[in-house]
């Protein structure tokens, strides 16, 4: 295009890589879920869901900034008529704020980006050999704005872009909507996966290519975050529609993740990373919960419903869990995102020495979580039974509650063994904060997941993984370095 090179660029690390597994994981549970809720057009809605899956994972994998651009911008689509044929009575209206809000905001993203690569001498639009120009000091004066002023200007752009996505507040509006009017199905994999990817692409670009940046913004960023986390919180607690209540949930968790990126220190960038699989995890759980209750009860209102414990006792006793899950109990993958953030983000010197005080106030989010989660649960899952309209309900069927319990497994699985990712996303963000450079080039000394990790699981999978990421993105080893790494690749 022009001068510019485009390229079929991927490859994953491990920022990316246990995304891709999230992605893969919740998709295939999403549609398990869908069995009951979706009976017309069903193959389409089924065609639509697997189309988002590559979309989504190829925003995850791509290392081209134009191959990223098209997958990133394909998200939408399928995404937009999930919402606006199988959603709610307002699913028009919910599908065409969540484009047009989404939309604009990547024509933002864009032109922050762009303004980046045409003051480079680059022929690419390659993310490493755009982190590594910018960080050589070779972004040039455009129009007589001076380098830094411009770097400024596009991770303001980018920014605001991706904050969109995430969603933080004051541009979180779309959430509740498409969440309220989306099929279940959907709502898992909005809070799931689509929310990640904000979260995922001002890692990969604004605190991976523009650190300095970054850090000169990092208390207004910071205060965002905070806001993020209490506000959503606070308009969780005035919802009656669990729907609603679970979506602002997803804002307050999300400005957890944005608190530990600006912190800029292993445990917090580390502790954000792993905080988008807990949430993608526990968000999904409890969506696909209330779903299976409003199967059973066709309403989610908290004032029609009363007792469900002892009709639906295994969706209920699942979605409890999840919310334990969601208010940081230990041994579940929740606290050990939450509690890595905080290590993190304590520890840090960003935002003028302001990161003990600003965590301290984020903390007290936790407080109003397990505040109306439980008040929500009281009211509509125990006491004396009580349903309007009353309908006749039965325990929720074996394919409703398979997925259920698997991601309520996973949950507790990465509670007690969070290395499972964890060391994987330390390794790759060591370099991000050393060198600000970017965690998918390759160190001479170790594979990119890193040898401490190889010695410490022996995983057979890890040679594979190896071999994936060599022969994917890193076709400009040398033989001796893809040898070392992985034999025969």
């Amino acid at each position: 295009m022009a001068n510019y090179q485009l390229q079929w660029y991927v490859g994953v690390d491990g920022v990316s890589l246990p995304l891709v597994v999230l992605t893969t994981f919740l998709t295939s549970l999403a549609i398990v879920s869908a069995w009951t809720p979706i009976s017309e057009r069903a193959s389409q809605f089924y065609g639509l869901m697997l189309f988002m899956e590559a979309s989504l994972l190829g925003v995850f994998t791509a290392l081209d900034f134009f191959l990223w651009f098209v997958f990133w911008e394909a998200v939408l689509v399928p995404m937009y008529f999930l919402i606006g044929v199988w959603g709610g009575p307002r699913r028009k209206y919910a599908a065409i704020k969540f484009f047009v809000y989404t939309n604009i905001a990547s024509l933002v993203m864009f032109i922050g980006y762009m303004s980046l690569v045409y003051s480079l001498p680059i022929d690419t639009f390659g993310l490493p050999e755009t982190t590594q120009a910018i960080a050589a000091g070779q972004l040039q004066p455009v129009y007589d704005i001076p380098p830094d002023t411009l770097a400024l200007i596009a991770f303001t752009a980018m920014f605001l872009g991706f904050a969109v996505k995430v969603p933080v507040v004051p541009v979180h509006t779309w959430l509740p909507d498409a969440h309220v009017e989306a099929p279940t199905p959907v709502s898992v994999m909005l809070a799931g996966v689509l929310l990640k990817m904000g979260t995922y692409a001002l890692l990969r670009y604004n605190f991976t290519m523009l650190p300095e940046q970054a850090s000169a913004l990092a208390v207004p960023i910071a205060a965002i975050a905070v806001i993020s986390v209490i506000y959503g919180a606070l308009l969780a607690l005035g919802q009656r529609d669990l729907k609603r209540i679970v979506a602002y949930s997803s804002v307050s968790s999300m400005g957890y993740v944005i608190l530990g990126l600006i912190a800029f220190t292993e445990f917090g960038v580390g502790g954000a990373t792993f905080q988008m699989i807990a949430h993608g995890l526990i968000s999904g759980l409890m969506f696909m919960a209330v779903g299976v209750l409003y199967n059973a009860t066709h309403t989610r209102m908290i004032g029609d419903m009363s007792g469900l414990a002892d009709r639906m006792p295994v969706a209920v006793g699942i979605l409890v869990a999840g919310a334990f899950g969601y208010m940081g109990l230990p041994l579940m993958a929740g606290f050990a995102g939450e509690f890595f953030i905080f290590v993190g983000s304590f520890g840090s010197a960003a935002a003028s020495g302001l990161m003990p005080i600003l965590t301290a106030t984020a903390m007290f989010g936790i407080v109003i979580v397990a505040g109306y989660l439980l008040w929500a649960m009281q009211q509509t899952l125990f006491g004396p039974f009580d349903l309007e309209p009353d309908y006749e309900i039965q325990s929720a069927p074996i394919h409703d509650t398979l997925p259920l319990a698997a991601l309520l497994l996973a949950i507790i699985v990465l509670g007690v063994q969070p290395e499972i990712f964890f060391e994987m996303i330390r390794d790759a963000v060591v370099p991000i904060l050393e060198n600000g450079g970017v965690s998918w080039l390759p160190s001479p000394k170790r594979c990119p997941i890193g040898s401490q990790q190889r010695q410490h699981w022996r995983w057979p999978g890890l040679d594979w993984y190896c071999s994936l990421w060599m022969q994917s993105s890193m076709s400009h080893l040398t033989p001796r370095w893809r040898e070392w790494v992985s034999p025969g690749v």
